[in-house]
């Protein structure tokens, strides 16, 4: 539900985004790349909706045992 949610309110702001570009118009080329790069990212998240991570997490323990001697030399 949560992410719904969140996808949705992406949505709404990355349509508010591009309907203020069309009704004001950035002064310059810097200021329209400066509203690509919040536009890109809040689509992203009304597209995909929020990953966590894409790696899957390891079931064992993240301790590092200690039964492993290091290596000599």
């Amino acid at each position: 539900m949560t992410s719904l949610v969140i996808r949705l309110v992406c949505g709404l702001l990355f349509a508010a985004l591009v309907l203020g570009m069309v009704a004001r118009p950035p002064d310059n080329l810097s200021q329209g790349l400066g509203m690509l790069l919040p536009g890109a990212l809040l689509l992203g998240v009304a597209l995909r909706g929020p990953r966590r991570s894409i790696l899957p997490r390891k079931k064992g323990s993240a301790a590092v045992s200690k039964t492993t001697e290091p290596p000599q030399r």
